[in-house]
């Protein structure tokens, strides 16, 4: 297999967050070299260390080669010049002898703005972020979600962008300085308040609450014979489903109870009901009953549980791979395969200096000046099938930067997106998933149809579907049928398990991936397992999708070169294994073991203020306990812990988190989703935009950018589509169909122009 970055060399100068960026940049082929300084690298030493092996490290620095070498040697300009891309810990060296290089520089708070120069860990992010504000129970302290997703977030968004700049300058030829902030990253691709947001919003009886959300009523988890499930009743069907499996109870036959949140307000009633039934089942049985019947029902499986699962090894997402000399572990293998093989593991990360002399030799690379479009995807023609959250997110991803994404929408079966709100005439969702995009009304289930998506297929450069696997090839358009009409042709492909596995076919709902495959089990109170604290986020769309986006890019600069198309197929759960791999591995080494957090969560002065403070080592506690006046206590963290809870009493947590920083201690305050609007840094940095809609009653803030970049334009604000509105003028426009023959199929249902106003 050509792997897509086969012939791109990448230098690696990253240590801490965005490390993951080298690694899924390896995966899809590229030779990364891993530069560190003698002594090797600070992240060498991340926790959790089994047998002096940081298993983050392992992990992320996998497919690298590595070098060791002082960072003012001539040797680094040497390599610098032979590199495509290089990405980094914060501002690159100096470049001026190597114009068509690309930098990226992966920083927590980005290289401008009042925060530039604060540090951040995993756990301040959360905070800052407005993530650590949905996540609890309410009248509970904060929750801090599970290791890990931060840096898998903040390595996929710097993938993004590093192959954005790359690709455009295999038109110019020049490369640019990229600034990648870890801050934005979670901001706007975790979980975003201002973007794409599952159904169960429209359970929501406000937007903001100023306490923690109370989200155990969204998707509901109960105890059964040998552990727990959980269930996601959004649709009609899948409620009535529900409804006759409970026996039909007369209380609940109102129709009201068709809509969410009828159901939300009935929770207190309607949950017993269900608690009862399947409490005396097995979590096998429950998943089995409720495929057949039509209701998502998902077992809530532990870290230990998910490393037993058939589906993960059977899929080849997880792997028994030697992490280092002497050190096996089982371990995810990476996000997705292209052309039907696993892009992921194949060498262990390199031991400090491993490969000193024996990184192969590159000429340097030469600048080719040429004309490049400022938005590097232009003239890139995407058929978009895909729905909800992850199929709106990855598309956005390919239209903000100049592909024209075509999304084939069917009336008949609505986009789960375009459920509104409170009698909405659009809703808010499709307002932000959907921009710079067009509408084709399209009713590919009648020959007709199929026939006309397969004519636009022949001229486009990628199809996307997330769909239950082999319902595409069911319709007659699956890889085959369409490399048959374009080898060129890009086809991504997703669903929550993937393509092969004993769980393929199942439902694949967001809060199901979550539980079984471990995040929701790690995001909840210690000793309480009833309480899940994962209910208002829609990880991994959002993330997932953006490694799809990654996938895609790098397959069309492999069709550069030889002309060949991609089959790429993502499961979403497989995301969520990568961003949680070290809990994985660590438990198939040490079984029973818990990842240690240095981070506090402490409350402040004001109602319900809460502030993080993320010591990395004993340098960090040092300055904490100077800063508060108790250096005694350095060496006692359960009273410096106490000394800290007083200190920060008396203070706001903005105050506080200020005063930490300027110390150098990684802090941040608890900040709830409308402050992020006011933030002092996203302002500084113009990190939000509005949307304009004319069915909306006013703008809408929005993701402004995926990173700053001194020669890639914003994204522009189109308005989404409303379904169908450019059906005419794009069979008129790309297929040149007369005027009688789209009449005639608008008349047969085939065609579907946007209704009249």
């Amino acid at each position: 297999m050509v792997l897509p970055l086969d012939e791109v060399r990448v230098l690696d100068l990253t240590d801490g967050l965005g490390e993951s960026c080298g690694r899924y940049l390896a995966d899809l082929g590229a030779e990364v070299v891993r530069v560190e300084p003698p002594g090797g690298s600070r992240s060498r030493r991340a926790e959790p260390v089994v047998d002096g092996v940081s298993i983050p490290f392992a992990l992320r620095n996998a497919n690298k080669l590595g070098v060791t070498l002082d960072p003012r040697s001539g040797r680094l300009r040497e390599l610098i010049r032979t590199a495509d891309i290089l990405i980094a810990s914060g501002p690159v060296p100096a470049v001026d002898d190597h114009p068509a290089l690309v930098t990226v520089s992966i920083t927590p708070f980005g290289l401008t703005g009042p925060y530039r120069d604060w540090v951040a860990t995993e756990e301040v992010l959360y905070a800052l972020s407005g993530v650590l504000s949905r996540s609890g129970a309410p009248g509970a302290p904060p929750l801090l979600p599970p290791a890990g997703l931060v840096e898998g977030t903040v390595g996929v968004h710097a993938a993004w962008a590093a192959l954005l700049a790359y690709h455009q300058r295999c038109d110019s030829g020049i490369g640019q300085e990229v600034d990648v902030s870890a801050f934005e990253a979670m901001v706007h691709g975790f979980d975003p308040a201002f973007g794409t947001q599952g159904t169960a919003a429209a359970g929501r009886a406000e937007d903001f609450p100023r306490g923690r959300p109370d989200a155990a009523n969204f998707y509901p988890v109960f105890r059964c014979r040998d552990g727990h499930v959980r269930i996601c009743l959004l649709a009609k069907r899948q409620w009535r489903a529900m409804f006759s499996w409970l026996g039909e109870p007369a209380e609940f036959a109102d129709p009201k109870y068709d809509t969410i949140p009828a159901r939300f307000a009935a929770a207190d009633r309607l949950h017993p009901l269900i608690a009862r039934l399947f409490a005396g089942h097995t979590r096998d049985e429950l998943v089995a009953e409720g495929a057949a019947r039509g209701v998502p029902v998902g077992g809530v499986l532990g870290v230990r549980e998910v490393l037993a699962a058939d589906h993960f090894a059977e899929s080849g997402a997880l792997t028994d791979f030697e992490i280092a000399p002497g050190v096996r572990a089982r371990v995810p293998s990476g996000y997705l395969t292209v052309d039907g093989e696993r892009a992921g593991l194949r060498t262990r990360a390199p031991a400090p200096g491993e490969h000193n002399d024996i990184v192969p030799a590159r000429p340097p690379v030469r600048a080719a000046r040429g004309e490049a479009p400022a938005r590097p995807l232009d003239g890139v023609r995407v058929l978009d099938l895909g729905v909800i959250v992850f199929g709106a997110e990855l598309s956005r991803h390919l239209a903000d930067y100049g592909a024209d994404v075509i999304k084939i929408e069917n009336a008949d079966f609505p986009d789960g997106l375009r459920q509104s709100r409170r009698g909405s005439a659009l809703a808010a969702s499709v307002a932000w998933g959907h921009r710079n995009k067009r509408s084709l009304g399209l009713n590919l289930r009648t020959p007709e149809g199929r026939e006309i998506f397969l004519r636009l297929a022949a001229s486009a450069d990628v199809v996307l579907a997330n769909f239950k696997p082999g319902t595409l090839a069911s319709m007659g358009l699956g890889y085959r049928e369409l490399s048959t009409v374009n080898p060129r042709i890009v086809l991504a492909e997703s669903s929550a398990f993937g393509n092969s596995g004993p769980w393929r076919t199942r439902l694949g709902y967001g809060p199901l991936v979550r539980a079984s495959c471990g995040v929701s089990a790690l995001w909840r109170y210690p000793g309480e397992e009833d309480r899940l604290c994962d209910g208002s986020t829609v990880y991994p769309d959002h993330i997932a999708a953006g490694a799809s986006a990654v996938a895609v890019l790098a397959a069309l600069i492999r069709r550069r070169r030889t002309g060949a198309g991609a089959v790429l197929d993502l499961a979403q759960a497989d995301t969520a294994l990568v961003h949680l791999g070290h809990h994985l591995a660590l438990e198939s080494l040490r079984p029973g073991a818990a990842v240690r957090t240095t981070a506090w969560v402490h409350a402040c002065a004001g109602d319900d203020e809460w502030c993080v403070v993320a010591p990395r080592d004993h340098d960090d506690v040092t300055r904490l306990a100077k800063l508060i006046e108790r250096p005694g206590l350095a060496e006692d963290p359960g009273a410096l812990g106490r000394a800290l809870a007083d200190w920060l009493a008396a203070r706001s947590p903005r105050d506080a988190a200020k005063a930490l920083q300027e110390a150098g201690v990684p802090a941040g305050a608890m900040v709830r989703l409308p402050e992020l609007l006011t933030d002092p840094h996203l302002r500084a940095r113009r990190s939000y935009t509005t949307l304009e809609h004319d069915l909306l009653p006013k703008p809408l803030p929005a993701v402004a950018r995926a990173a700053v970049f001194p020669a890639i334009a914003d994204p522009p604000g189109e308005p989404a589509p409303v379904a169908g509105r450019d059906t005419v003028e794009i069979c008129e426009s790309l297929l040149g169909m007369r005027r009688d023959e789209i009449d005639r199929l608008i008349a047969a249902g085939v065609l579907q122009p946007a209704p009249l106003p």
